[in-house]
């Protein structure tokens, strides 16, 4: 994409020359924060070496990829220990409705805030596996949404 990007400017010849420094400098930003994310994935690698047999397992999963499987570990733990239960991780992750309900009436059944990176990674993760070609999730999915048109 960089190169598609210059390739454009190149052609651009009416472009000022401060706003081709002022491009120059943002894609170098950008090349700079792509090469510190890098070291950043290279070094949670190495620190979650030694759970590498639950990362690849949980890589496995369609929609899941290394990153994925490395960033979910990173948060919950190779074994979500730290939860009591699913319903305490589904929790913590804003994934379950709320259920507010007094003298009969609901108030709320909005979701908890919870973990947003958790909560954005998850949403992702599903929509990948959904698009996945052949896969239970993807078949259980187009079979609980209701069919459009007609």
């Amino acid at each position: 994409m960089p190169e598609q990007l210059c390739d454009a400017l190149g052609e651009c010849t009416d472009l000022k020359p401060v706003y081709r420094r002022l491009l120059k400098m943002a894609l170098e930003q950008l090349q700079f924060l792509e090469q510190q994310i890098g070291q950043l994935d290279q070094e949670m690698a190495a620190l979650l070496n030694h759970h590498r047999a639950a990362v690849q397992r949980l890589a496995e999963v369609p929609g899941l990829g290394l990153d994925s499987a490395q960033q979910i570990i990173a948060e919950v733990g190779p074994t979500a220990a730290t939860f009591p239960s699913e319903k305490c991780l589904s929790s913590w992750v804003g994934a379950c409705p709320g259920y507010d309900e007094r003298a009969g009436v609901s108030y709320s059944n909005r979701p908890p805030k919870g973990n947003r990176h958790m909560r954005r990674l998850l949403n992702q993760v599903a929509n990948a596996a959904v698009k996945t070609q052949g896969s239970i999730l993807g078949i259980v999915y187009r079979r609980s949404v209701p069919a459009t048109g007609t």
